[in-house]
C-alpha cells in the first residue's frame, strides 16, 4: 500500500500556523527584582526575590489575559549589593533590558538614587526603602510598600515610653540612608514622649567592633540603645553589650526583625531585643498561613521579613494591569493609586506620593530564635 507522504508537510505547516497564532496571542512582561543578593544582607535580598518569584509563577499558572493577549511574566533578578552606585548601574541595566516594572530596592540608600533612573525611563519602582526621602521627589511611578521611618521609629519610641517605661536611651546609627533616617525619627518621637536621649553615636554598615561606643553609652546609664542599622551589625552589637555587662535593651527597626538576627546573635538575642516592622502579623491574617505553606513548599524555608509584601505588590501590579486593561506603566501606576488591594499581609492603598495611606506597624521581640509579636499599631 502506497503511503501519502505529501500529507506530512501539510500537517507540519498546519501545526506551525497554530503555534504562530498562539505566540501572537502571548505577550511577555518583564518583572525586575533588585536587592542585595550577595554580602551580609543577602538573606533579605533572596527572601524578597522569592516573594516576587512565587507571585510570578502563580500568575503564569493562572494565564492572565490583558488587552486580548495571554501574559507571560518573566523575572529578571539583579544583585545591587545594597550599594547605591551598584544600584544605579543595575537600574540602568534593567531599563535597557526592557523591564518596566521593578520590585526593590531593599535599601533606602539604593532606592533614592535608583528611583531617578526608573522615573526617567517611565518604570514603576516598588520598594521597602523606609527613608522618607524615597517618596519626596514626586515620581509618579514610585511606591513604598511598607511603613516609613516616621511610622517605624514613632511606633518603637511610643512602645519604649508607654509599655517599657524607659527613661534614658542611647542611639547608634550606621550612617546609611536607612540608619540615619530611622534613628532621626526615633529620636524625635522619643523626646516628644519624655525619654531622655543621653547620646548619639555613629558606626558603619561594615563594622564589627562596637566596644568603644557601647562603653561610652554604658557610662551614661542608658536603659536601652536604639540602633539604626542592619542585623549583621545588630547581632554582634548585642553580643558585645552582654560581654561589657551592659544590661540595656537593644531596639531597632524592621531590619532587625529577622531570624537572621537570632542566627547571628545566638543566645544573646532574646526578649532584650525589640524591633518595629511594617505590616500586620502574618500568622494572624486570613491568607497568611496558606502563603507561608506555599512559600515553604517552594523554597524549603520559611518567609523572612518582607517576602509577603513583595508578593502582594507583584499581585497588585498584575491586578492593576487587568483593571486598566493596559501594560503601560503610567496607566498601571494611575490605576494603583485609584484602587486598593487586599493582600496576604494587609490592604494596600497609596496616596499621591506613593506612600501607603495606612500602614500597620508591629513591634516584635525574640523567643526561641524567631521574632514574636508584642503589639500592633
Amino acid at each position: 500500500m502506497a503511503s501519502n507522504n505529501k500529507s506530512i508537510p501539510f500537517a507540519a505547516a498546519a501545526l506551525l500556523l497554530v503555534s504562530q497564532a498562539a505566540l501572537a496571542q502571548e505577550q511577555v512582561v518583564k518583572i525586575g527584582i533588585t536587592g542585595p543578593l550577595s554580602g551580609a544582607n543577602a538573606f533579605a535580598g533572596k527572601d524578597n526575590e522569592n516573594g516576587v518569584r512565587l507571585a510570578v509563577e502563580e500568575l503564569n499558572a493562572k494565564k492572565v489575559s490583558i488587552a486580548g493577549k495571554t501574559i507571560k511574566f518573566e523575572l529578571h533578578s539583579e544583585d545591587d549589593q545594597g550599594d547605591p552606585k551598584a544600584g544605579v548601574a543595575v537600574a540602568q541595566k534593567l531599563v535597557d533590558a526592557g523591564v518596566r516594572f521593578v520590585l526593590g530596592p531593599y535599601n533606602s540608600g539604593v532606592a533614592i538614587p535608583a528611583s531617578r533612573v526608573y522615573n526617567d525611563a517611565g518604570v514603576i519602582m516598588s520598594t521597602v526603602g523606609t527613608n522618607p526621602k524615597v517618596t519626596q521627589n514626586g515620581y509618579k511611578g514610585v511606591f513604598r510598600i511598607v511603613a516609613s521611618d516616621t511610622q517605624l521609629g514613632g511606633s518603637m519610641a511610643g512602645y519604649a515610653a508607654k509599655q517599657l517605661k524607659l527613661k534614658t536611651i542611647g542611639v547608634i546609627d550606621d550612617r546609611t540612608a536607612f540608619g540615619q533616617g530611622i534613628a532621626m525619627e526615633f529620636v524625635k518621637q522619643a523626646k516628644a514622649s519624655g525619654i531622655t536621649v543621653a547620646g548619639h553615636e555613629f558606626t558603619t554598615d561594615k563594622a564589627t567592633d562596637f566596644a568603644a561606643i557601647l562603653t561610652k553609652l554604658k557610662s551614661k546609664n542608658v536603659d536601652a540603645i536604639f540602633f539604626g542599622g542592619y542585623a549583621p551589625q545588630g547581632a554582634p552589637m548585642v553580643r558585645q553589650m552582654r560581654q561589657l555587662g551592659l544590661k540595656a535593651k537593644l531596639l531597632g527597626g524592621d531590619t532587625l526583625c529577622s531570624p537572621e538576627m537570632a542566627k547571628l546573635g545566638g543566645d544573646a538575642v532574646g526578649e532584650n531585643v525589640l524591633c518595629a516592622q511594617g505590616g500586620a502579623i502574618l500568622d494572624k491574617q486570613a491568607d497568611g498561613p496558606a502563603f507561608q505553606a506555599r512559600y515553604k513548599a517552594r523554597f524549603k524555608q520559611a518567609p523572612d521579613v518582607y517576602a509577603a509584601s513583595f508578593y502582594d505588590q507583584t499581585m497588585f501590579i498584575a491586578q492593576s494591569m487587568k483593571s486598566a486593561n493596559s501594560l503601560d506603566p503610567s496607566v498601571v501606576a494611575a490605576a494603583m493609586r485609584a484602587s486598593t488591594y487586599k493582600g496576604v499581609v494587609g490592604s494596600y492603598a497609596y496616596d499621591a506620593n506613593g506612600n501607603m495611606k495606612q500602614s500597620t506597624v508591629t513591634v516584635y521581640t525574640f523567643k526561641n530564635g524567631v521574632p514574636s509579636a508584642l503589639a500592633t499599631y
